[in-house]
């Protein structure tokens, strides 16, 4: 209790000075950050940048960024119309014109389609998702999305046998999961859930960044980066959760943006190199283990393909998957350490694994069992303090 007292008061000490010493309010972060006052939350928006490190100028970076947000969502939004003739042929239905505000609708509907099938099914452990959100939308120009939206997937939903063989191996839902919606409460008349919001801040990405508009998994990655901000105690800070969880991820994006980009897999910069350097790792920390994955054909992208480019937010539950990811904003090479915490997840089950056939490996690493994520952390630095970064 002490001790969390002790770094509770360094926390506030540095958020309070009138330059904030970013490097070290990283070093802080990488040991986990605070659960009060919307630490946390504040943390998280200064790793990523999104914050400067002189608190005085926040009031006005935000009220600048949120306003550039509402500007952005009554652009981006297509909202089909007939003209004041209504039997104009430029925006008809049927018009072939790609540059039509018909046409765009259509796509913009394919896209929506692709991005509920995921959000709506974000988290369905927790009732949070499935909540009314506190503060009316309104204040959005989102009508094309929300009218849109109004006819449910119920009737299109995607074959499960095409969400399991994805190319990020994300988990399927099945129907008895599905059905975990059922108790909660229907919203009431213009009321929007949580995911909803997720939704729309992944069209809006989807449409303002073409090169990887949205892949299936970056639900995944938005979903704990929202309901962080969107928990925050301060309502002024809580109310504008959607916008900066918009200006984060798409800063988080930049940064691993290459792992979603089929065309550079094979790179150093894309996902092949980064399974290749897990196992390297687990090569040189233990090369018994290693041969023993090679000998019965475990390949890395049957596990860690899923592991690395979801940043381990399907691995474990959602308050374990916000600790590692304090460690993971506040490593100075991001996304280096990630390495170093799945090297830790692989060593850490290796007697199983190694007692282990084909098929007995891929249910360990594919459904990998409950772990203290203390422990699990504490093992990736010790990595990571031996390799001394130089392993790749």
């Amino acid at each position: 209790m002490a001790l969390r007292k002790a770094r509770l008061a360094e926390f506030r000490e540095l958020l309070a000075s009138e330059r904030i010493d970013v490097t070290k309010l990283g070093q802080l972060c990488f040991e986990g950050c605070p659960d009060e006052e919307g630490i946390r939350a504040t943390c998280w928006k200064l790793l990523l940048g999104y914050l400067p490190p002189t608190p005085g100028d926040w009031e006005k970076a935000l009220a600048e960024q949120r306003l550039f947000y509402v500007q952005l969502m009554s652009e981006v939004l297509v909202k089909p119309h007939a003209g004041e003739d209504a039997t104009d042929v430029v925006d008809h239905p049927l018009n072939p014109n790609p540059e039509s505000s018909w046409n765009r609708y259509f796509k913009d509907n394919e896209i929506i389609i692709q991005i509920d099938h995921d959000t709506r099914r974000l988290y369905p452990d927790m009732s949070f998702f499935q909540l009314a959100t506190p503060y009316p939308q309104a204040q959005f120009n989102t009508s094309a999305l929300t009218d849109a939206l109004k006819q449910r997937i119920d009737k299109r939903s995607l074959p499960s046998q095409q969400v399991a063989t994805s190319r990020l191996g994300i988990k399927n839902m099945s129907s008895t999961a599905k059905k975990r919606f059922d108790p909660y409460s229907p919203l009431k008349e213009g009321d929007e859930a949580h995911w909803e919001v997720v939704e729309r801040i992944l069209f809006l990405y989807a449409k303002t960044n073409k090169g990887i508009a949205y892949v299936q998994g970056m639900n995944e990655i938005i979903g704990p980066i929202y309901y962080v901000f969107a928990q925050h105690p301060d309502s002024k800070w809580r109310e504008h959760a959607e916008a900066d969880t918009f200006f984060c991820f798409t800063t988080l994006m930049t940064e691993i943006g290459a792992l979603f980009t089929k065309k550079l897999d094979a790179s150093r910069a894309g996902i092949g190199g980064a399974m290749g350097n897990l196992m390297k790792l687990i090569q040189r920390e233990d090369p018994p283990l290693h041969a023993h994955l090679t000998g019965v054909g475990m390949d890395p992208t049957y596990f860690s393909f899923r592991w690395i480019t979801l940043m381990l937010s399907q691995e474990f539950l959602l308050p374990e998957v916000i600790r590692i990811w304090d460690s993971l904003f506040a490593d100075e090479k991001r996304f280096n350490f990630l390495i170093y915490v799945c090297g830790a997840m692989i060593l850490l089950i290796r007697t199983d694994l190694l007692k282990s056939d084909f098929s007995a490996c891929m249910k360990l690493l594919q459904n990998y069992p409950p772990m203290d994520t203390h422990k699990l952390l504490l093992t990736a630095q010790t990595l990571l303090a031996k390799c001394h970064l130089v392993l790749w």
